[in-house]
């Protein structure tokens, strides 16, 4: 899971990511209301110079060694950037672009048919500007992708609705664009602090426009937009002032963080009264939304109905494949008992229980985060003796406790660091059981996130997963493929990376090890096949519930987390399985054609040199990087 801070075409416009299908990243803005101070001008014009620096250069290359029609898409895409930031500027924070930090977004319905506008002219302007028959071959992958995305910003505008529909669309401005600030900025600590503080005083308006402008929305929506309220609130109240440190303009902050929170008081009234009593909206889309979301976000040259039927055959093998290693560890756990019969029933026993044998095998509810860490090191080790890949240096990645106004759906994300700020950090954030849980559900959590399933969570989310590759990705020379990243590439590379590393001798076979990571994999095939029985058929929370616990062998608390973020989100939960496959697939052709000179590290480096691109193209660009004839 990701919560990158760019526009993905599934994680969030994405949405980047991920986690809750978030949508800041995605999000359309307005820069009109609100200054930076004139610390922050100086400033402003520094970090322009070196977002500018950026832009020139890869302008310049794009001029110097590319035809001249991709050097003019080049700039065409700089040129809507420049109007989306100075229109959203999140958005500029979120990439990184810190030139607007001091400003927020216009989000009222006047300003949001703006961005509607600027997008439809933006994308048939496209075609008349830039001439796709003359592009190289890159081009064009790009200028698709380009208007795939205004495709997809579009549809989902007209059909979605977001700021009418869905609360937790106004989280990200009353917390993401103060947190980023003084998490992910690379500006000086005074200048990121006097922006948080401009930004803190056009809150009020965010909170009048959710208001004014919410209509129905979903119940499962409204849930978590109030607890993750809740936690905006505590960290106005409380952690702000350990992200700020010692500084001369705390009276200031603390000030402007009382009157956040007291503002967030009052809006948390308002989302626990008179919206709460008008959550009567539907979360399901339907099939004919999610085909066509599916067909959007995904890129990958398949239907939502052909993925579907791809998850349901590959569900049977996985399980399967449980059963062999459960069978070969019942000895080990049950040395006195015999093992239960190989008809169905008997298989899902003996898998349910050697599981929950292994899941005894944790840690404490208080050393969660540094277990995490300490699964560090080891991964990286066996990255670079086994020659796996070359991974970034200097490591740039920390892990971090999870800010409360972010957790809701998932234990962990990686938040990455923007494409636009060279300098900037990436945030392995690792969420501790909530506050509220009874001793039973914490209980529950631990053994879901045993010390085997650990290792694959860092795995899939740090290394060789989401912070290597997006790392690598933000020096693509391509700034449309460095922005537009496909989740689908994305939550498949992490995926394909448990299952490779441990066929690559990671763990010494240990079962244990395997059988968390395959069970770690059903999740995620799970997640495609619930994906779409809940958006396109009647699935009921009973049957849901029982497909997670009983098939796909989840706890109860990881089921109840899924079945809500499945009707938070559509087509995102697919993205894991369908980018999966399309890695999986291509690794297993390559190898195939080159026999005895396949090297993994090589075609590791091919795959991660393309950028995050639609899978579709995954083929076409590996053979190309590698020297071969698709």
């Amino acid at each position: 899971m990701i919560m990158t801070n760019r526009n993905t075409q599934s994680v969030n416009s994405h949405g980047r990511p991920d986690i809750r299908d978030y949508h800041g990243p995605g999000r359309r803005g307005d820069s009109r209301a609100g200054h930076p101070v004139s610390d922050a001008h100086r400033w402003s014009g520094l970090v322009a110079g070196a977002v500018l620096l950026v832009l020139t250069v890869l302008g310049a290359r794009a001029q110097s060694t590319q035809p001249t029609e991709d050097g003019k898409l080049a700039a065409f895409f700089q040129d809507y950037l420049e109007q989306q930031f100075r229109e959203q500027p999140l958005q500029a924070t979120q990439l990184g672009d810190h030139r607007f930090d001091g400003q927020l977004d216009d989000i009222s319905s006047s300003a949001r048919a703006g961005w509607r506008a600027l997008t439809r002219h933006t994308l048939a302007a496209l075609p008349r500007q830039v001439n796709y028959q003359q592009l190289s071959r890159d081009g064009q992958i790009d200028f698709e992708i380009l208007q795939n995305h205004l495709q997809t910003d579009a549809w989902e505008a007209d059909h979605l609705h977001p700021f009418e529909n869905d609360p937790r669309t106004y989280g990200d401005y009353l917390s993401d664009s103060i947190y980023l600030l003084l998490t992910q900025s690379t500006l000086p600590k005074e200048t990121n602090l006097a922006n948080c503080i401009a930004r803190m005083a056009q809150l009020p308006r965010i909170v009048a426009a959710a208001e004014q402008t919410l209509t129905h929305p979903s119940r499962p929506l409204l849930e978590t937009a109030i607890l993750q309220n809740r936690g905006a609130i505590d960290f106005y109240r409380q952690e702000i002032f350990q992200f700020a440190g010692d500084t001369p303009q705390l009276d200031q902050l603390k000030a402007a963080a009382a009157s956040t929170a007291a503002l967030l008081e009052d809006y948390q009234k308002f989302l626990e009264g008179p919206l709460r009593a008008r959550a009567t909206g539907d979360w399901r889309i339907g099939r004919a939304r999610f085909d066509k979301k599916f067909a959007l976000e995904t890129g990958a040259g398949l239907t939502a109905e052909e993925n579907l039927a791809d998850a349901q055959a590959e569900f049977t093998r996985v399980r399967r494949d449980m059963y062999d290693i459960a069978r070969q560890l019942w000895p080990q756990y049950f040395p006195k008992q015999p093992l239960p019969p190989d008809d169905s029933e008997g298989e899902r026993q003996t898998v349910l229980q050697v599981i929950n044998a292994v899941d005894q095998e944790h840690g404490e509810a208080t050393n969660l985060v540094a277990d995490a860490a300490a699964t560090v090191e080891k991964i990286k080790s066996f990255i670079r003796e086994r020659n796996y890949l070359t991974l970034p240096e200097p490591d740039h990645c920390q892990v971090i406790e999870m800010p409360e106004f972010r957790r809701g759906n998932s234990l962990a994300y990686m938040d990455s660091a923007p494409p636009l700020d060279l300098h900037g950090n990436s945030f392995y954030a690792v969420s501790p059981p909530p506050a509220d849980w009874t001793p039973a559900q914490i209980r529950s959590f631990l053994e879901e996130y045993n010390r085997h399933m650990l290792q694959v969570l860092t795995i899939h989310e740090a290394y060789p997963g989401h912070y290597v590759q997006l790392t690598i990705a933000n020096g693509n020379p391509s700034l449309i493929r460095r922005v537009l990243q496909s989740g689908a590439y994305v939550e498949g590379w992490a995926v394909y990376g448990e299952i490779t590393m441990l066929n690559e001798g990671y763990g010494g076979g240990d079962l244990r090890l395997r059988l968390m990571q395959l069970k770690f994999y059903l999740r995620a095939v799970a997640n495609s096949i619930l994906d779409y029985q809940m958006h396109c058929t009647a699935m009921s929370d009973d049957e849901a519930m029982k497909f997670l616990q009983q098939e796909a062998y989840q706890s109860e608390g990881e089921a109840k987390l899924k079945l809500i973020r499945a009707k938070q989100s559509s087509v995102q939960l697919s993205t894991y399985f369908v980018g999966r496959m399309a890695h999986y697939r291509l690794h297993q052709q390559v190898e195939r054609e080159l026999g005895g000179r396949f090297d993994l590290s090589r075609y590791h480096a091919a795959v991660l040199a393309t950028g995050a691109v639609p899978p579709k193209y995954l083929p076409e660009l590996v053979h190309r990087q590698l020297g071969l004839t698709p």
